[in-house]
């Protein structure tokens, strides 16, 4: 729940006093409770999600802290665990006869972890974590080990990660058991690694495709010849034929980025450019001025 506001699901304004608060708690988890809504997942969902608002909007240093960073701030500094710690609503719900450890172990999934009124506690998978990992052009390319490290609930940790071959810009990897602590004995949560690739200043990458400009001098160009390319498989030599335009490609087959789930690679593209001096010497002057007057 770290993306919705805890204020706008118990239908209040940030800054509520205690005594509204609890109001709109009660009202609301009357109204969804199990009990009254047999059978209706979409209640038991609400249900849920009204108690953790109020496990932390009840709490005066939670609701501190909740008010201070906001959520995604909170719920990089509170895990599940500590949500529901000391949580307690069972007096409410014994106002109006309704059950409260049976409810909470059937819907949290029992074994441990907050308790209502003195009943059982409930377990409860631990709160996933996000972060971004950064990786050059060339550890996108060939994969392998690198190591990460991370802050987990106020301790920092590092970790060896495998980054697949080929692995692309906007890809997520998942370590399971590197989340929040899970409530009462329940699974921990994961990290999820956002991969970012960064720009590389020679290649650029168009799906499982690598594509490097060339500058080729003009008289190249015009009559052809032959350059060596640095691909990321080592340096191979291209022919470049006569009366070659700006923004054509050559292709080197099978030397772009592995195919995920294949065996095959994409392609690499030298697309080459064509550079016009800034400046001139008198003998080369001379020649292009007759070049020119040959009518080229």
């Amino acid at each position: 729940m770290a993306d919705q506001d805890y204020y706008e699901i118990l239908g209040l304004k940030k800054g509520a006093k205690p005594d509204e608060i609890k109001k709109a708690f009660r009202k609301l988890a009357v109204k969804y409770h199990p009990d009254k809504n047999p059978g209706d997942k979409k209640s038991e969902d609400r249900f849920k999600e009204i108690n953790e608002a109020y496990a932390v909007l009840s709490d005066p240093e939670k609701k501190s802290q909740y008010d201070q960073f906001g959520s995604a701030g909170f719920h990089q500094r509170y895990s599940q665990e500590d949500i529901f710690r000391g949580f307690n609503a069972g007096d409410i719900f014994r106002e109006f006869n309704l059950g409260s450890d049976d409810v909470f172990s059937r819907i949290f999934g029992g074994g441990g972890g907050f308790r209502q009124g003195g009943g059982r506690s409930m377990s409860r998978k631990g709160q996933d974590f996000e972060m971004e990992l950064p990786l050059s052009f060339m550890e996108a390319f060939s994969g392998g080990e690198k190591r990460v490290s991370f802050s987990r609930e106020g301790r920092s940790e590092d970790v060896s990660v495998k980054i697949p071959v080929g692995i692309d810009n906007g890809a997520r990897l998942r370590l399971a058991g590197k989340g929040g602590t899970g409530i009462g004995g329940g699974q921990n949560g994961d990290l999820y690694l956002d991969i970012v690739v960064i720009p590389d200043l020679k290649y650029s990458r168009e799906g499982a495709d690598i594509i490097m400009p060339l500058q080729v001098q003009f008289s190249q160009a015009c009559i052809g010849g032959s350059l060596d390319v640095a691909t990321l498989d080592g340096t191979k030599r291209i022919k470049t034929p006569a009366g070659i335009q700006p923004g054509t490609r050559i292709r080197l087959k099978g030397l772009g980025f592995p195919m995920a789930g294949k065996s095959a690679r994409g392609d690499f593209y030298v697309l080459l450019q064509i550079t016009v001096p800034e400046s001139l010497s008198a003998e080369q002057k001379r020649i292009i001025e007759d070049l020119a007057k040959s009518g080229l």
